[in-house]
């Protein structure tokens, strides 16, 4: 009997069945019961049994884009989540720029500082920032919910948008800074002309990490927005948990599912056109 051969390609069997568990089969569920309605087989099987059998139907997205509140909860989704990528880059440059030009021997200890709330659980920040608010009187009021949903949205996701731009940042070339002095050109020019365009790679991999995650932070909108703010994580939510329609929660994930490969794969394009000018590239 021929004895078995274990390879390194062996090694890629757990993995495999992980994914193909917990995330192509959670998928396909989706996908089934977005495009599926339940539909009662006969009066008298409703009466004794509960039978229902699925009809396949576009009648969930139909549903979803003739709610005016549904759009609306999109259009402010993608602002949140605009403003909050903004605010966090307009942060983390100059943080991240500082800490990596820095000839300090404590920088990492500094990096660390900044990075050490995402070792927090993500519930207890959000609930801390909402006592903070509490304290200073902008939770109290109904007309700063908005606002306090960016603040919370800021501090929770800050670290992601500092630590990528740092990792780009730390491994410039520093001859072609030099290189640009040489040649005439001043701080300013060499930071804008040589620096930003060098970094983009780590921009764009900060903007993936904050701009998807916050388009579905609803713990968020709800904790800090005093539950004035409707995005469209919590619609997803309210489907499954409240109304316990599945069909119509798989449904949204689905356009929130298009809605976020579209952004990556215009992130990614940018990051692709950039990355070849850069020796190290970002986090991805």
């Amino acid at each position: 009997m021929k004895a078995l051969k274990f390879s390194r390609k062996h090694l890629g069997i757990p993995y495999a069945l992980f994914m193909a568990m917990f995330v192509v089969l959670p998928l396909l569920l989706i996908i089934l019961y977005a495009f599926t309605v339940e539909v009662p087989t006969s009066e008298a099987e409703i009466i004794t049994n509960d039978i229902t059998k699925f009809s396949f139907s576009f009648e969930n997205f139909v549903k979803f884009f003739s709610n005016s509140a549904n759009i609306r909860a999109i259009y402010i989704s993608f602002g949140l989540a605009i403003i909050t990528t903004a605010i966090c880059l307009i942060l983390a440059y100059p943080v991240a720029y500082i800490l990596a030009r820095s000839k300090m021997k404590s920088k990492s200890v500094l990096l660390l500082l900044f990075i050490m709330p995402m070792w927090i659980n993500f519930v207890l920040r959000t609930a801390a920032m909402k006592e903070l608010l509490f304290a200073i009187g902008m939770y109290r009021s109904n007309k700063l919910s908005m606002v306090n949903t960016v603040i919370g949205m800021v501090y929770d996701y800050l670290p992601f948008t500092i630590l990528p731009i740092y990792t780009v940042l730390i491994k410039l070339d520093k001859n072609v800074l030099e290189a640009s002095t040489d040649l005439g050109a001043n701080n300013v020019q060499t930071f804008t002309k040589v620096v930003i365009p060098l970094s983009m790679p780590g921009v764009i991999s900060a903007i993936t990490m904050v701009l998807l995650p916050t388009t579905t932070s609803y713990v968020i909108s709800d904790t800090l927005g005093n539950g004035n703010v409707t995005i469209i994580g919590k619609l997803i939510e309210d489907q499954f948990s409240t109304m316990f329609d599945w069909h119509a929660g798989s449904a949204i994930a689905m356009i929130l599912l298009v809605l976020i490969f579209i952004t990556m794969f215009v992130t990614r394009k940018f990051s692709d056109d950039d990355e070849v000018n850069v020796r190290g590239g970002g986090l991805w």
